[in-house]
């Protein structure tokens, strides 16, 4: 009997044990000496990929989560009541729910069908007076249409942060996600990235203001670093609240797990990219569609592989996900669109039929299990059963093809 093999798992080694028994041992727990030297290392790996690009010096501010990232970025660019930010509903909450927590409204474009990420044409149907910024998320680790998306704001004097919680390392035109010409890039930690410190995340900028303002606000409003009010050989407690700040800050305990995983991203990406050309092999000549590839000489990080069943396939999806893990394998669905979740749909009166590529999508597709710790035979294992559950639904009757029918006819309502 084989033992259930799980959708990810992070892949810690003894060198990021040691860096957090060091931690531990030191007395110095919250933020401190471990995530400084994390934010001066991240700044450098996006600056090794091209951070001159727009001119200036990398900023890396390391946060709690991505989502406070991406708070802290909006807020920084003064996003707020009577503002609009345009980004996807093909994405996980929290992209859109920071722009309610600034009181402003989040306007969704449709997806490209083909790579899962916003269409740039999609966008600019969207601007209207109010918008403010434009916030791409780069799906599964393949980059967005940037010189589009680019263009797109500078002709219409908008800002853009980049949702990169997917995207390390990603390249685009050669040149690293982070280093691209935009106002903030902001990264994910979660324990099912592609670097992990459990939780966690960092914003990238080269904009001094944009740096500093994220700075303060990070913890409390202060004025001054904890950092180095508490390390000072000279009296050094006063300090001043200059702004209702929040609690983002990253501690040691995770930064020292981040130094260790950033110095592996390269490492990482490279086995990814080796088990997703091995997916595609193996699942070539099933009724799938496979994920599409990034331009030639760019790096894709490849956090996820998600196939799309094939019109041709007889079975739906939620079937074959059951299907796999009855055979043991953990799957998962990235995204539900956020049209369908009660909030949104409630609040922004949404409707399936107003992002139907977003919709198309959420029903094909499943993301198969790929982490830098499954064996070749743990991945040859997903690929006979994905054959497997694919071949015998070709014997089933033709229900699920109603089904889908019935979907494809609620779209064009």
């Amino acid at each position: 009997m084989n033992s259930f093999l799980p959708f990810a798992l992070p892949d810690i080694g003894e060198e990021e044990i040691a860096e957090v028994v060091d931690a531990l041992r030191s007395g110095w727990l919250t933020t401190g000496p471990k995530t400084g030297a994390f934010e001066k290392e991240f700044a450098s790996f996006v600056a090794d990929g091209g951070a001159n690009g727009s001119g200036g010096r990398a900023h890396a501010l390391a946060v709690n989560s991505a989502t406070a990232g991406l708070h802290l970025a909006l807020e920084a660019l003064g996003v707020g009541p009577g503002d609009e930010v345009i980004t996807t509903p093909y994405t996980f909450t929290a992209t859109a729910g920071v722009v309610r927590h600034l009181g402003a409204d989040p306007v969704f474009a449709d997806i490209d069908p083909r790579t899962f990420n916003i269409a740039p044409e999609k966008i600019e149907r969207a601007i209207t007076p109010r918008t403010k910024v434009i916030l791409p998320v780069h799906f599964a680790g393949l980059a967005c249409e940037m010189d589009a998306i680019i263009g797109i704001a500078r002709k219409h004097g908008l800002k853009i942060v980049e949702d990169a919680a997917h995207a390390l390392p990603t390249t685009y035109r050669g040149r690293m996600i982070g280093a691209l010409d935009t106002d903030a890039t902001v990264y994910s930690f979660y324990a099912t990235k592609t670097v992990t410190t459990g939780e966690g995340g960092m914003i990238v900028t080269r904009d001094e203001r944009i740096a500093e303002r994220c700075r303060v606000m990070r913890l409390h409003g202060i004025s001054r670093d904890a950092f180095d009010r508490y390390t000072s050989t000279k009296p050094a407690w006063h300090y001043e609240v200059i702004a209702p700040g929040f609690k983002y800050n990253m501690t040691d305990l995770a930064a020292s797990i981040g130094i260790h995983q950033l110095r592996k991203a390269w490492d990482f990406q490279r086995r990814r990219a080796e088990m997703a050309a091995r997916y595609d092999a193996g699942l070539i000549d099933q009724p799938v569609i496979l994920p599409p590839k990034p331009h030639d000489g760019d790096a894709h990080s490849w956090h996820l592989y998600v196939i799309r069943l094939d019109d041709s396939a007889r079975i739906n999806r939620d079937e074959f996900i059951r299907q796999m893990a009855a055979r043991g394998i953990g799957c998962s669905v990235h995204f539900i669109p956020l049209s369908l979740h009660p909030y949104w749909r409630e609040t922004y009166n949404l409707q399936p039929h107003h992002f139907p590529l977003s919709w198309r999508a959420y029903e094909r597709a499943v993301s198969l299990p790929l982490y830098t710790r499954m064996t070749d035979a743990d991945q040859t294992r997903v690929i006979e059963a994905v054959k497997d559950i694919l071949t015998s639904a070709t014997f089933e009757s033709g229900a699920e093809d109603e089904e889908l029918s019935l979907v494809e006819n609620s779209m064009m309502v």
